[in-house]
């Protein structure tokens, strides 16, 4: 049976969907303009955890829980899970790594960058044009033969199960209120709708963007490589619902200054965003892919995201990542030193092409 959410009519649908589902999230007790945000909510699972004690950002967010768990589920139904890993491992994990340090520079995924401009927030243009620039520059690479390896099939089905187990691990931690785990009071971390309400959100965004193959990196790639607007119209229609809705609501406000959880230092919103970008060209996929892909059995996916979930660690523990003042003591060293990384890995990665004499 042809799968309708992979044509153009079913992606702009799904897009429409996660759109008004992360304006509803945001209505419901979500902070604003991040209805969703997979950089930001690992960042609050990071903290839940312990791993860093910025106490404002400290949440077991069940919407991720939902998404990687969403795509589990319909991956098993439609014979679509199969585990594989191995392809570059410790590089996949620096670029999550990176990749999580650019967003929390700029203050947002790209999913977020989009719902920040939906909800009037000007600094998200150059945020976007940040991610832009990266995903091209990531493409450059791709063009001139960067690969990171082919994965290979798992030789025991247990590794495509270790991220879904981990996610059903910290659901039954949520549901319990186990006291261990850390939880925000005040800030954004305290901003939160409805447990069920936001788990149930992400099983149907997993499951959507699982079967629609929706990705704003990927979106954005074909566009440079092929003249592909196939997935953009999907990323498109996610931003445009979302506006949509914000208005309804009453939750679009426009300019620069007194944005949620936004600053106005517009060099680094820029910068983040370009090395989010490329780290995210690189690995293959946009955080909310990677989540997919997570949920599919993929670990080389899910080593990209206990990647961005260190790097929201560090980012905290090392005065690295923004916040509305600014962006943080060290994060314009962090981010210049992420660009040259990703630069030296796009490089090193080059096949190099052997041609044969006649």
């Amino acid at each position: 049976m042809k799968n309708f959410l992979s044509s153009r009519s079913g992606i702009i649908i799904v897009g429409l969907m996660i759109g008004i589902i992360a304006s509803l999230l945001q209505k419901l007790g979500n902070p604003a303009n991040m209805g969703i945000c997979v950089a930001c909510f690992e960042r609050d699972i990071a903290g839940a955890l312990g791993l860093h004690r910025a106490s404002v950002v400290q949440y077991l967010r069940p919407e991720i829980i939902g998404i990687l768990l969403g795509a589990t589920i319909i991956s098993l139904i439609k014979g679509e899970f199969k585990p594989q890993g191995g392809s570059s491992t410790i590089i996949r994990f620096v670029l999550g790594f990176f990749a999580m340090i650019g967003a929390l520079v700029f203050l947002g995924c790209p999913w977020r960058a989009f719902l920040r401009l939906a909800g009037g927030d000007l600094n998200a243009v150059l945020g976007i044009a940040g991610l832009i620039t990266g995903i091209f520059a990531g493409t450059l690479f791709l063009r001139k033969g960067y690969n990171l390896g082919r994965s290979q099939p798992a030789r025991s089905k247990i590794n495509g199960w270790i991220l879904p187990v981990i996610m059903i691990i910290f659901l039954f931690l949520l549901l319990a209120h186990f006291k261990p785990v850390f939880s925000s009071t005040t800030g954004p971390g305290s901003q939160r709708a409805p447990i069920l309400i936001s788990l149930i959100a992400g099983l149907v965004i997993g499951i959507l963007a699982q079967r629609s193959r929706f990705c704003t990196m990927g979106s954005l790639r074909d566009i440079f490589i092929v003249k592909d607007f196939h997935l953009f119209s999907g990323v498109a229609a996610f931003a445009v619902s979302a506006f949509i809705m914000n208005l309804i609501f009453g939750q679009f406000r426009i300019g620069f200054q007194g944005q949620p959880v936004a600053h106005t230092q517009h060099l680094w919103n820029f910068l983040g965003m370009v090395l989010a970008g490329l780290a995210f060209s690189l690995a293959g996929g946009c955080p909310g892919r990677q989540l997919i892909l997570s949920g599919e059995g993929d670990s080389d996916a899910g080593i990209f995201v206990i990647g961005m979930i260190s790097g929201a660690a560090f980012a905290h523990n090392f005065s690295l990542a923004s916040s509305p003042a600014g962006i943080g003591n060290y994060g314009a060293y962090i981010t210049i030193a992420g660009l040259v990384f990703c630069t030296l890995i796009g490089f090193s990665m080059i096949e190099k092409r052997i041609t044969r004499s006649q």
